[in-house]
């Protein structure tokens, strides 16, 4: 894979609710554990599933039809999902933990990390595409480190901005994420369509 193929991936992976709670604990009382759980988590989860769906062989992905009628239901399960956010986006609302800045725990930020990473939709198909893809090509496991970085680099990245912009970020990250909360169904609709594209044009 390239390094654009990569950066798309990884960005599909943490665009949505992923990023808005990367940046929720870097503005609660103990964000620097708190950020590190959550990226620790993230990476316990994504390395299972890409490492799994490599095991697998790439059963779930292999070339010729098979590969095409996968692509095609992935798509098709992509398009019901925007639907069903377009239909939503005036009654999604932020999860109520959000509101609550001084609960937030280092164990509730990596159960979260582990969750949100693991078992999302977007990040499942994503991550198992990553995973089967390299064991079809018959590449190394290893291979799919530099998406995992480039991955938790970005879920970071909200954390790393407290610590090289200190009290300039921590007023700054509020405002996107009340941004991000009051118009997550825009954020939601554009990851479908990113996904779309990459399954369409692979």
């Amino acid at each position: 894979m390239s390094f654009f193929q990569v950066l798309l991936l990884a960005i599909v992976m943490v665009a949505g609710p992923q990023l808005l709670s990367a940046i929720f604990l870097a503005t609660t009382e103990q964000w620097r554990r708190n950020s590190l759980a959550y990226v620790v988590g993230a990476a316990l989860s994504i390395s299972i599933v890409v490492t799994l769906a490599y095991l697998l062989g790439g059963g779930a992905r292999q070339r010729g039809a098979s590969g095409r009628l996968f692509d095609g239901i992935i798509v098709a399960r992509l398009l019901v999902a925007m639907v069903r956010t377009d239909l939503g986006r005036h009654e999604s609302e932020p999860p109520a933990w959000m509101g609550k800045r001084t609960s937030a725990t280092p164990r509730f930020s990596f159960r979260l990390g582990f969750l949100l990473l693991g078992v999302f939709p977007t990040d499942i198909i994503t991550a198992v595409s990553v995973g089967s893809f390299l064991a079809a090509e018959g590449r190394p496991l290893t291979d799919a480190l530099g998406y995992l970085a480039l991955t938790l680099l970005l879920l970071a990245l909200p954390a790393l901005t407290v610590l090289a912009f200190g009290a300039r970020a921590e007023a700054f990250l509020p405002k996107v994420r009340d941004w991000m909360n009051q118009n997550s169904w825009v954020v939601n609709e554009a990851v479908l369509l990113f996904f779309i594209a990459i399954v369409l044009s692979g």
